[in-house]
């Protein structure tokens, strides 16, 4: 099955952020307990709380109540993605991931994908967005990225209808297609530049092998975040990079199986 090798964790990806749009459906519109709310807050089973940390920071700059219950939530999702599961929500979770893979996958078979005619747009600048959008919350009194966001019009377009939301969403689409290459997620999304910060420590990462390493850089290739594979062909180590989402392409293109998930620190071997 080499096929299905290349892209098994991308189609187990797919599964996974489809199959939680659909639990929020089913809990939106049919009553289902597993999963209510949206991306920004939720409850599993009605009963544990999951917000938005990069929500409840808006809200927070906006100067308005924040409830005992959101923060719990907050505090819940930063443990899981801080200390475990890395910046894995960008690529595992959350649903503008699908679209913008397929406007990167389009610029691949179109030709658009050339190195030369990509703009130079700063990876930093997300940091940027979360400054700005932080300090419009403090002026307006509202959160700020929350009326805008593309991610939170295409989850709760998905659930109830998208409106006017999917111009926003063929924007992000367009922007990746034409513009820049992973741009909105790699450059401008504030809420993925918000988890690169707090799973700089995260447990599970990629981890590459000096050894099996034959220097193909396929593996830089395919990476939507290319400045966290520093150690190619010099040391077998860990991505630590908080950069880094997890998403496992560098694993699957790699036909020396010199990329592999692990931990961030290796046990010894007896």
């Amino acid at each position: 099955m080499p096929a299905f090798r290349e892209y098994k964790f991308l189609i187990v990806r797919r599964i996974s952020q489809i199959s939680i749009m659909l639990l929020f459906v089913g809990g939106n519109l049919f009553g289902w307990h597993l999963l209510r709310g949206n991306l920004s807050t939720s409850k599993v089973f009605d009963i544990v709380p999951l917000t938005d940390p990069y929500a409840v920071l808006q809200i927070m700059a906006a100067g308005r109540f924040v409830s005992a219950e959101a923060l719990l939530g907050g505090l819940i999702i930063v443990l899981f993605f801080g200390l475990i599961a890395g910046r894995s929500f960008c690529s595992w979770v959350c649903p503008l991931n699908i679209v913008t893979d397929f406007a990167n996958w389009l610029r691949k078979k179109t030709g658009i994908n050339e190195p030369e005619k990509l703009p130079v747009i700063s990876r930093k600048t997300r940091y940027w967005v979360i400054v700005t959008s932080l300090a419009v919350s403090s002026a307006t009194g509202i959160a700020a990225f929350e009326w805008i966001s593309p991610i939170s019009m295409l989850h709760r377009g998905i659930i109830f209808g998208m409106g006017m939301g999917w111009t926003l969403v063929l924007a992000v689409f367009f922007f990746d297609f034409f513009v820049q290459k992973n741009g909105f997620c790699g450059h401008l999304c504030p809420l993925g530049g918000l988890y690169s910060l707090i799973t700089r420590f995260s447990l599970v990462r990629v981890r590459h092998s000096r050894e099996q390493c034959t220097l193909c850089m396929k593996c830089l290739e395919i990476c939507p975040e290319q400045q966290v594979l520093p150690m190619l062909g010099k040391s077998s180590s860990a991505v630590l990079s908080g950069e880094c989402t997890n998403c496992g392409r560098c694993i699957e293109v790699c036909d020396y199986h010199a990329m592999k998930f692990g931990m961030r620190i290796r046990s010894a071997k007896p």
